[in-house]
């Protein structure tokens, strides 16, 4: 494994690939593109990121960017941050779901978005060259702390025009929270405390960096949130990722919904109270686009990423979107995965239609989502996704990211991979067999 480098940010083990050198690069590139200004820095609560933190916080100072720190805080809670100080851009020091050794910076610009292509490549081009000028000492950047966007980002999403807590209050729900000891930790208890949810039950939510079970919210990860909801009689459980922007959700009877029904939830709520186009990735599950169907609108597809799905909402005017590892996106908000918006959401609605998480997620229609991968083997992933676009030409293949094939039973999408020698192929239908059978179709045509 070597330093990931992407336009979103630099990602990798800690002391094996990813060490003070690189950092210092990619973050004084950073802090040259954004040409001096305020930076927003924020991060998880792995063991190594306080140490990258210094090292960062240095590094913008000596390019002559301002720095304002939030120490551990979600990954969405430093887009706010963003917005809030009017920052030329913001660093998320955080592997998001990668295991403990990991670390990672993960970079915003001045509207708290993800960078694009154009930004990303821009940043890796300065970070390769030597134009990095570094300041004399009577231009270094300066540096503040703000403590209070916690509670700003919290009561910001209160502020939200059809966010009504006193719903969530009255319906007096008991709530379950794992937050792998990351960086939910602090302000999910307390965000659920603030509108109304007395009865909380938490779980891992010591900000240590030292996470219990694997960090990824995938079912195999989580019999111990499932565990806790039924021994304490929880209504809800609720899962995030040690940066805590995306969302899994446990019902009543310990049962994981799976993260592809949290969105749908989220957009279920949304499309109630504000009608418009929603969004979502070619990857994501077709219980979207049932939601949708439901209030009479379209769900959009992009390619799979953040920032492509924040494209394509900005492009048609979405009024929700996200992706389907269980992050919501409230453009009312900001144009970012937030797992925080989604709880309120998600509690929101099942107060007022008055069913048990259970009973909500038994109304949606039931998909499983599969993922393999083909080895390449010296084989060009451009000839074998023809051959697949060809072999499926009938059903008019969309082609936006890799392959994607609709049929009446489910879908298939293929995309190769950016950073390893294969094609990875997600298919989705009713059953896991019926899936599985779908990615098997497309094996034996990739064989043949």
């Amino acid at each position: 494994m070597s330093l990931m480098i992407s336009v979103s940010g630099i990602r990798g083990i800690f002391g094996k690939d990813l060490n003070p050198q690189n950092l210092t690069q990619f973050t004084a590139a950073f802090g040259t593109w954004a040409k001096g200004g305020t930076i927003v820095v924020g991060r998880d609560s792995r063991v190594t990121g306080e140490l990258c933190e210094r090292i960062v916080i240095a590094t913008l100072q000596s390019v002559g960017c301002n720095v304002i720190s939030l120490g551990i805080v979600p990954t969405p809670t430093v887009a706010m941050g963003v917005l809030r100080h009017k920052a030329r851009g913001g660093i998320i020091i955080s592997a998001s779901h990668n295991p403990a050794e990991w670390n990672a910076l993960k970079l915003l610009n001045e509207k708290s978005e993800f960078l694009d292509a154009i930004q990303g490549n821009k940043v890796i081009e300065i970070a390769k060259s030597e134009d990095i000028v570094y300041s004399d000492y009577r231009n270094i950047g300066g540096f503040e702390e703000d403590e209070t966007i916690s509670l700003h980002h919290m009561q910001r999403i209160f502020d939200l025009p059809y966010i009504d807590t006193d719903k969530i209050q009255k319906a007096d729900y008991k709530v379950a929270i794992d937050a792998v000891n990351g960086a939910g930790s602090y302000i999910i208890p307390q965000f659920l405390k603030m509108m109304g949810v007395d009865q909380v039950e938490t779980l891992y939510c010591e900000p240590n960096g030292i996470f219990p079970h694997n960090p990824e919210p995938l079912p195999e990860h989580l019999q111990d949130i499932c565990k806790l909801v039924k021994d304490k009689s929880c209504d809800i459980g609720f899962v995030v990722d040690p940066d805590a922007d995306r969302l899994a959700i446990v019902d009543e009877n310990g049962r994981l919904w799976g993260e592809e029904y949290t969105l749908a939830a989220a957009m279920d709520f949304m499309l109630g109270k504000k009608n418009g186009p929603v969004a979502g990735n070619l990857s994501s599950s077709r219980v979207l686009d049932d939601v949708a169907g439901r209030h009479g609108v379209t769900c959009h597809r992009s390619a799979v990423g953040e920032i492509n799905v924040v494209k394509e909402m900005q492009r048609i005017g979405a009024v929700i979107g996200g992706e389907g590892n269980g992050g919501v996106i409230c453009p009312d908000l900001h144009y970012g995965r937030d797992a925080l918006v989604g709880i309120v959401m998600v509690l929101q609605h099942l107060a007022e239609i008055g069913k048990k998480a259970s009973e909500y997620r038994n109304s949606l229609p039931d998909y499983t989502i599969t993922k393999t991968k083909m080895q390449l083997d010296g084989i060009d992933a451009d000839s074998i996704l023809k051959k697949i676009q060809s072999a499926y030409a009938k059903h008019n293949p969309i082609t936006t990211d890799g392959v994607k094939i609709d049929l009446p039973e489910g879908w298939i999408h293929l995309r190769k991979s950016n950073t390893e020698p294969i094609i990875r192929i997600y298919s989705e239908a009713p059953t896991a067999d019926e899936a599985r059978k779908l990615a098997e179709q497309v094996m034996k045509i990739v064989e043949s």
